[in-house]
């Protein structure tokens, strides 16, 4: 990348966005990036506690826990990293049945009857029998953590104890989290989960669950969101994620960028590639010739060598061929490296690193 490019990456490409909201096929490691994503948006901050970043999981998962190797995450915000340069990582789980239960309470001072309805199964029955009530709860608390001021101190939402301590340290901050990321869905039910109006269109036409749709949709389709897909460089997370952009768009939601996961080095020469990938590869006089002088011309090394060296060009040649397909979406692109050593907090830190760099943060 020239010293230019270098340049205009290093500008963020999402300056006004306040809700990441995160998809792609499963496996191709769309929890990771999520936390690598908030790691990326907490960090930059010129002192520690600058920037604060929520990052909500809505399946019920666990990844999160797993991910920054820490207890179960829960219904209340609790902070799970800190970037090297002090930025913080709050983590959350929702959860349906807790959520209806706030719901009921603020909405129709229900308190008490609200909790004896879930010991009868009323709220699991609800959240059952009307999906759509589930993705606005989910999506409402969500958008109620984008909007939510500084000054505010959780008391009485679920927000846990340390709510109060945070808008206690948030001095000239106007919202209480710089921005909040959300691991969502995989890509095939991403645009049913975010178009709320539409799933309950059928179930409230007024009143509170229609006010609530409503004004998840104000901010679900405002430029204060973008939806990233994850994909890996292969056939159908690719095609997924096209049919993702597609009907993202023609629903009126707002797309964000591609992050390419798990992309592999390209170890040959260009001129290289093209002649290793035909049938026969590389040709085997010159590769013993090059290996002679380590003492590795062994016939059978040769031939191994060979042989990787036509997969690799072949699989390079065909991950061309992907990231031309998903150059038809029109959105950036970013590339994260495969762990080859797995996921751990250093290997996240180095992909928060790479999207800041590449402008995702």
């Amino acid at each position: 990348m020239t010293n230019a490019a270098e340049a205009r990456r290093a500008k963020p490409d999402w300056p006004a966005v306040r809700l990441h909201v995160v998809t792609g096929k499963g496996g191709t490691g769309k929890t990771t990036v999520a936390g690598a994503l908030a790691l990326a948006l907490a960090a930059g901050g010129k002192r520690p506690g600058d920037r604060r970043v929520l990052l909500v999981e809505v399946e019920g998962r666990q990844g999160l826990a797993q991910l920054f190797d820490a207890e179960p995450v829960a219904y209340e915000e609790r902070r799970v990293a800190v970037t090297p340069d002090g930025g913080e990582v709050w983590a959350q789980s929702l959860d349906a049945e807790q959520a209806l239960l706030e719901y009921l309470d603020m909405f129709y001072k229900l308190g008490p009857a609200a909790r004896a309805l879930r010991r009868f199964g009323a709220i699991d029955f609800a959240t059952t029998i009307a999906p759509g009530i589930r993705d606005v709860l989910l999506t409402g608390k969500t958008c109620e953590a984008v909007r939510r001021r500084a000054s505010h101190t959780h008391g009485g939402h679920g927000h846990g104890s340390h709510g109060h301590e945070r808008s206690q340290q948030a001095g000239d901050r106007v919202f209480d989290y710089d921005a909040v990321v959300m691991d969502a869905p995989p890509t095939g039910r991403i645009t049913r989960f975010l178009n709320v109006n539409s799933e309950v269109s059928g179930l409230a036409r007024v009143g509170p669950i229609r006010n609530q749709a409503d004004a998840v949709m104000r901010v679900l389709t405002s430029a204060q969101t973008a939806v990233h897909f994850v994909t890996l460089l292969e056939e159908m997370p690719v095609q997924e994620t096209l049919d993702g952009f597609a009907e993202l768009r023609e629903a009126g939601l707002p797309a964000g960028g591609v992050i390419v996961n798990q992309a592999r080095p390209v170890v040959l020469p260009e001129e290289r590639l093209k002649k290793a990938a035909q049938p026969g590869g590389l040709d085997p006089a010159e590769l013993e010739a090059g290996l002679a002088p380590v003492g590795l011309a062994d016939p059978e090394v040769v031939a191994a060598l060979s042989e990787l060296a036509t997969e690799h060009a072949q699989r390079v040649l065909l991950e061309a061929g992907q990231r031309e397909e998903l150059s038809a979406t029109e959105a950036p692109i970013y590339e994260l490296p495969l762990l080859t050593d797995g996921v751990d907090r250093v290997g996240l830190d180095l992909l928060a690193g790479q999207l800041r760099r590449q402008g995702a943060a």
